[in-house]
């Protein structure tokens, strides 16, 4: 009974704790995916700018931190680029009498968090007529990012304290329930090691048996969750699609083993360390 309790308590922390690791994947994805749209400056330039002088801007800025590379792009460029995204409706953006579309430098980042020093540097330039990018949605960004990864490591940590916590109580009461042979084995000789092998190779079953049962609710969970035509919804809100399920389970498995093998293997020493301490 006191197996199947510690079987039950680890299993049970193990799905809370994968069902959390789904949405802090996914999660995380999804904010890759989105900053890396956002990796892209476009910055326009007066009319009266050559392009020389365009190019010794683009030198200047590429020497920034932060900066991966600069591309020049012409007013005809950028006219053209328009009309693929317009698509059937391009044929509006011929009827324009002149190209109203300016020349300009796009700037590609190395890394988002530089943008608003890079924006700031580049804005104060003399042939920069104005900048196109979108600050506060990369704020929102990486504020996002911060709170998913500061509340994925506070929810992980208390998790594994509790989990931890359960099975050594669960399995001292296994102890104390053979406290009679514990105690007939130390007066024949035995050490604390020879005694607590068992009990620590209980811990680790446990904990093996518990990764095994959570690995494979969590992958019908997940599968449900990802092919159900009811939750179309979720799908759009992730850019790239979800994480592919083969990839999620299998890195899943890894964690949960190592995660059940620990939890199973401290709750034994913990809880036979504080019996034989006596």
């Amino acid at each position: 009974m006191t197996a199947a309790a510690a079987l039950f308590s680890i299993t049970a922390i193990l799905l809370v704790l994968g069902i959390f690791f789904l949405f802090i994947v996914n999660a995380n994805a999804m904010t890759r995916d989105i900053r890396e749209n956002f990796d892209q400056i476009q910055v326009n330039l007066f009319d009266t700018v050559s392009p020389q002088e365009a190019e010794n801007l683009m030198r200047q800025i590429v020497r920034m931190p932060g900066v991966q590379q600069t591309d020049y792009q012409t007013r005809e460029a950028a006219l053209e680029t328009w009309k693929t995204k317009w698509g059937e409706n391009a044929d509006l953006l011929d009827r324009m009498p002149t190209n109203p579309l300016p020349n300009s430098i796009i700037i590609t980042l190395s890394d988002i968090e530089y943008a608003r020093e890079i924006v700031e540097q580049v804005d104060s330039m003399f042939a920069v007529e104005n900048i196109i990018y979108s600050q506060d949605t990369v704020d929102k960004i990486l504020y996002i990012t911060s709170l998913i990864q500061i509340g994925s490591l506070i929810v992980i940590l208390v998790l594994l304290i509790v989990s931890i916590t359960v099975v050594s109580n669960t399995i001292k009461l296994t102890v104390l329930a053979r406290e009679k042979e514990i105690a007939i084995m130390r007066y024949i000789g035995a050490t604390n090691w020879f005694i607590r092998g068992p009990f620590l190779l209980e811990g680790v079953v446990i904990g093996i048996i518990a990764a095994v049962i959570s690995s494979v609710a969590i992958g019908f969970i997940y599968y449900y969750i990802s092919t159900r035509p009811g939750l179309d919804f979720l799908i759009m809100l992730m850019p790239a699609g979800f994480v592919p399920l083969r990839f999620m389970i299998e890195n899943l498995a890894i964690i949960f083993l190592s995660l059940g093998v620990s939890i199973g293997a401290c709750g034994s020493i913990i809880s036979m360390r504080r019996f034989l301490e006596r």
